[in-house]
């Protein structure tokens, strides 16, 4: 079911199933992208993995287990509505016989949106209401449309890093570099070709997408993220979006030398009882 709230500037939407973003909008105008044929998703959470390791399986306690999907369970589950205020919608997922099935773990995963002006935060709250420690990762994808207004077209935009980076992707045994020492990542689709980019500790802690012809824009700020990845169908024209990613770390697959998930370095540890809070935010401009 979608769920709604708005205040003199900001309207969004979020849905009980995934508990996913359907709408931001900036006075009338739609910032994210629309779930078209290109991608059939909005702005999906990720938990328990980021990616996945490799086929899917990994070992806990002793015991193999295997993801159904990508990116974990969270995005294809139906969350419960735990309640809406005049600016603000929080959704829960526990753990279930489905996901036992995949993931050994109990937990409690809430969601929580709200907004303040032109700004919507975002806050994901583990809990682990095992008798054990648990492991996982968190991440986030939200899709941006691009171009943002008529007349522009997608190589008018580029990604704007608040401080510089020096950004390099490995293709084969090759390590090229995308972006030396500066701020600006230009938009095209050839820079996908190789699939996603994500930034490793990166020195900013906020990225923009931005146009050359207009200025409407968005801005993503993730004070809490150990990396942030930027990616979009290489080759379809009618993938008109960007996502800007915040995860708590690299994806899952960067951690396959160790099968269990108790070793995988990127994983976060949360003991019994304890809590894990995530979060970030999306301006409109």
């Amino acid at each position: 079911m979608l769920y709604t709230i708005k205040n003199g500037k900001l309207e969004i939407s979020a849905d009980t199933f995934g508990a996913e973003l359907h709408s931001v909008k900036l006075g009338g105008k739609e910032y994210l992208w629309q779930c078209g044929d290109a991608w059939k998703r909005y702005a999906p959470i990720l938990f328990p993995f980021i990616c996945s390791p490799k086929d899917r399986k990994y070992t806990a306690g002793g015991k193999q287990y295997t993801m159904k999907a990508n990116h974990g369970f969270a995005r294809d589950m139906e969350f419960e509505f735990t309640g809406q205020t005049d600016d603000s919608l929080s959704f829960r997922l526990t753990d279930n016989t489905e996901t036992l099935a995949q993931y050994p773990y109990k937990f409690c995963l809430d969601v929580k949106y709200t907004i303040s002006g032109n700004c919507l935060s975002v806050e994901n709250l583990v809990t682990n209401t095992g008798d054990e420690d648990m492991y996982f990762y968190l991440g986030a994808h939200p899709a941006f449309n691009c171009p943002l207004n008529e007349g522009e077209s997608f190589d008018d935009y580029y990604v704007e890093f608040d401080l510089d980076e020096h950004i390099t992707q490995k293709i084969g045994d090759e390590t090229v570099t995308l972006v030396k020492y500066g701020k600006q990542l230009d938009m095209t689709r050839k820079l996908f070709d190789n699939d996603s980019i994500p930034i490793n500790y990166p020195n900013s802690k906020a990225i923009s997408l931005r146009s050359r012809k207009s200025s409407s824009y968005v801005r993503l700020e993730y004070p809490v993220s150990d990396c942030i990845t930027v990616w979009s169908p290489t080759g379809d024209d009618r993938a008109q979006f960007v996502c800007l990613e915040p995860w708590t770390s690299v994806p899952t697959f960067y951690d396959d030398d160790f099968e269990n998930i108790e070793n995988k370095p990127n994983a976060i540890k949360l003991g019994k009882g304890e809590q894990y809070r995530y979060y970030y935010n999306i301006v409109i401009f």
